[in-house]
């Protein structure tokens, strides 16, 4: 399954995190574009300069990581296609150009699932899908959920809680679901 990752959740890091490590562990193809890898080191602005240099040096991993991933929308699609922010058009035009099952995405309203079910896509939120995995391969969830955990914990110095930390990155169900 190829599923196209909008910048929104690429940034935050615990979200993106979540998502890298179950596409590591072999449960979905990631894509993006050039432009959403743009958006996500531009976005880190707010928090400084090194943010972004910080955000640079992950996104130059991720194309390491996975050399495929890098899809660019068709101008001649992206002319055709509409969507309620003109903005986003780049990623539907993507996600179609990559051959994507999906988008994952938290703008829900940007992404109307009658216009993407005509491009024989679906949307889903973040927290949604990695839900539908743990219920799926639960081992796989809580095992990069550890991970994520473990990092936050080094990197913070806070002793984070899996809930906690997981509703703070707007993952309230698998928040929840790993809590229990």
């Amino acid at each position: 399954m190829r599923m196209f990752l909008d910048a929104c959740v690429l940034y935050p890091t615990v979200m993106r995190e979540m998502l890298m490590g179950v596409a590591r562990a072999g449960v979905f193809e990631p894509q993006f574009s050039p432009r959403v890898l743009e958006e996500w080191a531009r976005a880190t602005l707010k928090i400084g300069p090194e943010a972004e240099v910080f955000a640079r040096s992950e996104i130059a991993m991720l194309r390491v990581a996975w050399p495929r991933a890098e899809v660019l929308p068709n101008a001649a699609l992206e002319q055709r296609l509409w969507l309620p922010d003109a903005n986003d058009v780049h990623v539907l035009a993507a996600a179609i150009a990559g051959s994507a099952d999906g988008i994952i995405t938290l703008n829900a309203k940007d992404f109307p699932r009658n216009i993407l079910a005509e491009e024989g896509l679906s949307r889903v939120d973040p927290d949604g899908f990695l839900h539908q995995v743990w219920q799926s391969s639960p081992e796989v969830i809580t095992d990069v959920a550890n991970g994520v955990l473990q990092t936050a914990r080094d990197l913070s110095g806070k002793d984070w809680t899996m809930r906690a930390l997981f509703k703070k990155a707007r993952l309230p169900r698998i928040a929840k679901a790993l809590s229990q």
